[in-house]
């Protein structure tokens, strides 16, 4: 079935020879093949979406365990870090220590997404005593 059909390549020309008079941008395209593939009644397959895994207490429990018995005082400065700011791994690796204002517990991320911003250190004390 599929040695007969025109290449991708071929068609797509054609087509374009069709919608060039109608200045088609994105938005218009896509409504067109979204119709066109109701009209041939074709279905997209969409994947399952899937829900992350989630870790168990005990597994939590564990991994805080092991972040606070650290051996290496800068992985833990850094894990702890993004625990307690929650930004992201880029952002982290960008804070300088002119950024850092211990007095207010915040930090000022200027290198993340967006304008620049400043994120509270949380002052909890150690997340394996927190209700888990």
């Amino acid at each position: 079935m599929t040695s007969n059909r025109t290449p991708p390549k071929k068609k797509a020309k054609e087509l374009a020879k069709y919608l060039r008079a109608e200045r088609a941008d994105y938005p218009y395209l896509k409504s067109v093949f979204r119709a066109l593939r109701e009209e041939l009644e074709i279905s997209v397959e969409r994947l399952p979406q899937r829900l992350p895994e989630v870790p168990t207490e005990e597994e939590l429990r564990r991994f805080y365990q092991a972040v606070w018995n650290c051996r290496n005082f800068a992985d833990m400065v850094l894990i702890k870090t993004l625990f307690y700011t929650g930004v992201r791994v880029s952002e982290l690796v960008a804070i300088r220590m002119t950024e850092v204002d211990i007095e207010r517990c915040q930090i000022r991320i200027t290198q993340g997404k967006g304008a620049a911003a400043l994120v509270p250190v949380s002052t909890l004390k150690r997340p394996e005593r927190a209700a888990l």
